[in-house]
């Protein structure tokens, strides 16, 4: 028998990959990444029109490129034949959101609206309606929402109804011009397919629908804004479908788009993030996987619906079919330590790592990994870019404590790192104080891969054993698995995302094992780091909030 083959295709904020996957053994036979052409527009759109502060915007002609572009070159890196590509399965970065006609055309594709930046892609890091998202949780609030407990209390500027709002406000032509407001991932399915179909993660976590109570009210939205009042009837919809499921297969078109076949299966589509789970082998609840990259994402499945605090959602069937798909969150893990190597370093230390002929990153490891936990005397809060979980404030701030005189640039670094790893336990014990299990963890992307000392710490932190990816490409891989689950049994794939997950996910064998003698240590330093949190981060000292409000009186007086 001719081996099967399905192809997982990542969106990602700068570029899309794809990658070739044998069905039989998970076996990753080709990668081809293309990067989008008009990158993020945050200063201006391709003619020069302005865009405003916190604005980010892609033009969805880039993610047509990646599939004409990657899906071509995989099949010819590894001459499978188009007739052995069972299935495919797409995921995205959310929520990026687009305005479309009736047929799946973008507003901005149209003459009329080429210059206006609300007909293009709004990039899920677009944050500029922060006031849109923060008149409608005070609305949510004083209504009293049920559904507002189930996303911690607050829903992100970077989801669709405040982005959707800020339209409605600021360019009602445009908004009055579209028929519907999709995610860029249902929008590829539908180029893929030539139907349009909602998929159950983006529409729990980014859009406030929830599998049995659907989305809020419209009397709800007509508070907001009476022109609001039949939003999800005009510009959404109601019909969604679960992960798992097949959006249909590839049309006429798509196959010219792509070099795939007619009629070649095509999964529903997913987010980046909540596709990595099946790709680590996860199948059932207790199980955490944090993907770990300039920020970190946690997912987790649960039996049952449970409120927990400053969590980014938590949705039926919102990651594997069956469970609760629970979210949350840091917004600042990777950064903060190129932060710190970018702008805190000494020229001795620089100029040293360049003589031995080392990375600087890789020689300051190799500086901290001497170090035992508490040497250095430093607890440090990991909120330099604001708390997603559990706080969920974006105002909150950085902090280091304990430096003195002698404290070196190698124990700040680490002081920096063990915070991270102290933000993810805060997480973990929210989940089970909330009486969702937290028994096992798993670690996804680039720090999990590269960064044995970073992993070892976190171990020792969380007094966890961790398990790390065995795919550099997780969110393809995820999507791939996906794709053959849509292709089904029949064709050669598989008829459920467990039995797919368990021959194509993939582990390594390096599993992280707490250190008795260090978990014992650090247990002292959470101690310490969880005063500090809930001092700063519970409104008893809100000094960080009155120190940025003094920053925006200098500044606007300039």
């Amino acid at each position: 028998m001719m081996g099967k083959y399905s192809i997982g295709v990542d969106f990602g904020t700068l570029s899309g990959r794809a990658v070739m996957v044998d069905v039989q053994t998970g076996e990753e036979l080709a990668s081809s990444t293309f990067e989008y052409p008009h990158a993020v527009m945050d200063e201006a759109l391709p003619d020069g029109t302005p865009l405003g502060p916190d604005w980010a915007l892609e033009d969805p002609q880039d993610y047509l490129d990646v599939f004409s572009h990657t899906i071509p070159d995989v099949l010819a890196q590894t001459h499978v034949s188009p007739d052995d590509v069972i299935g495919i399965g797409v995921d995205f970065t959310a929520c990026t959101v687009l305005p479309v006609k009736l047929d799946g055309t973008p507003l901005c594709f149209l003459e009329q609206f080429k210059s206006n930046p609300h007909a293009y892609v709004k990039l899920w890091k677009h944050h500029a309606a922060q006031d849109k998202a923060n008149k409608l949780n005070e609305i949510a609030e004083a209504r009293g929402e049920k559904w507002l407990s189930r996303y911690g209390g607050k829903i992100s500027s970077e989801w669709a109804i405040p982005k959707l709002w800020q339209i409605l406000d600021e360019a009602p032509d445009v908004y009055d011009a579209m028929d519907c407001f999709v995610e860029a991932t249902d929008w590829v399915i539908w180029q893929l397919t030539g139907k349009k179909t909602r998929n159950s993660c983006t529409a729990g976590y980014k859009a406030i629908w929830h599998k049995r109570d659907g989305y809020p009210s419209d009397e709800f939205f007509k508070a907001l804004d009476p022109r609001l009042e039949h939003v999800v009837d005009e510009k959404l919809s109601r019909t969604i479908k679960t992960l798992g499921s097949k959006a249909g297969e590839i049309t006429e078109e798509a196959a010219r788009l792509t070099g795939l076949r007619v009629g070649t299966a095509v999964a529903v589509g997913n987010v980046d993030a909540h596709v990595c789970v099946p790709a680590v082998k996860i199948d059932g609840p207790g199980k955490m996987l944090a993907i770990m990259g300039t920020s970190t994402c946690h997912m987790l499945l649960g039996t049952e619906e449970k409120q927990v605090p400053g969590m980014c959602g938590v949705v039926e069937d919102g990651i594997l079919p069956g469970f609760y798909g629970y979210e949350a969150g840091q917004s600042c893990v990777g950064d903060h330590f190129a932060w710190f190597i970018e702008n805190c370093l000494t020229a001795e230390y620089v100029a040293d790592a360049k003589t031995k002929g080392i990375n600087i990153h890789k020689y300051l490891r190799q500086k901290a990994e001497k170090l035992r936990p508490g040497e250095s005397g430093l607890v440090a809060l990991d909120w330099w870019n604001g708390n997603r979980s559990v706080l969920v404030d974006v105002d909150l701030t950085g902090v280091i404590l304990g430096m003195t005189l002698l404290t070196k640039p190698e124990e700040i670094y680490r002081a920096l790192i063990e915070a991270t790893a102290y933000g993810t336990r805060t997480i973990i014990e929210a989940f089970r104080n909330s009486g969702v299990p937290v028994n096992e963890f798993y670690a996804a992307g680039g720090i999990a891969e590269k960064d044995p000392m970073t992993m070892q710490i976190y171990a020792d932190i969380i007094n966890m054993p961790i398990k790390i990816s065995g795919s550099s490409q997780g969110p393809a891989l995820g999507s791939a698995i996906f794709g053959a689950v849509a292709a089904g049994k029949d064709r050669g794939g598989y008829d459920s995302i467990f039995e797919a997950g368990s021959v194509m996910g993939k582990l390594k064998d390096t599993i992280y094992t707490p250190i008795p003698e260090n978990a014992a240590i650090y247990d002292k330093l959470f101690a310490e780091y969880k005063k500090l949190h809930d001092y700063f981060g519970r409104g008893a000292n809100d000094v960080m909030k009155r120190l940025k409000n003094i920053k925006k009186e200098v500044v606007a007086s300039k």
